[in-house]
């Protein structure tokens, strides 16, 4: 199974996933978060951020997950992913993905800014230090038309978000990933 989150910076992807795993491996169920910050700046940093770069990224990244996914790993991968051009490509190329709207007003986000991102987004234009792609702000984000679970971050707590990602994905599984229990 390959699970696609998209959301926005801030959206609690990261957090999310990492809470996730653990809940899936007390399961016994084998997982591998494919996190987009992570691999950008490890195999990815020869793109940037155009349209293009955001295409080859996530299409590396989904690569990636289809061969943990092949045997047997629950891949999730963790990336802000934009467009659902490109969401449905990926459904439409590898078997069992699911897609899970990690979902946050950006008002909350600007609030949060953890990576203070939406602060320098919010520049004015002409400063040294406004960034000028940010999704969701100055850059496009395509709202999912049909996600598999949406979670919305500001609803619910960590705890609860985890329940619904972790539920989720294991009544999803397939059979040859199911968690074994042996009886003594």
């Amino acid at each position: 199974m390959i699970v696609q989150l998209c959301g926005l910076s801030g959206a609690g992807k990261t957090t999310l996933t990492t809470c996730t795993k653990e809940v899936l491996k007390s399961q016994g169920v084998k997982t591998e978060i494919i996190d987009g910050d992570e691999y950008r700046s490890r195999f990815c940093r020869d793109l940037g951020f155009s349209r293009e770069d955001r295409f080859e990224n996530i299409r590396r990244l989904a690569f990636i997950a289809s061969k943990f996914s092949s045997h047997g790993i629950v891949a999730i991968i963790s990336a802000i992913n934009p467009y659902q051009e490109l969401r449905d490509e990926l459904k439409n190329t590898y078997r069992n993905v699911q897609t899970i709207f990690i979902e946050c007003p950006l008002d909350v986000l600007i609030k949060r800014d953890t990576k203070g991102l939406y602060k320098r987004a919010l520049l004015p234009d002409g400063h040294p230090e406004k960034i000028t792609n940010l999704t969701g702000v100055n850059d496009p984000f395509d709202v999912p038309k049909r996600p598999d679970l949406t979670i919305n971050t500001s609803l619910y707590t960590l705890e609860e978000s985890v329940q619904l990602f972790s539920q989720f994905v294991l009544q999803r599984l397939p059979v040859q990933a199911q968690p074994v229990s042996y009886m003594p």
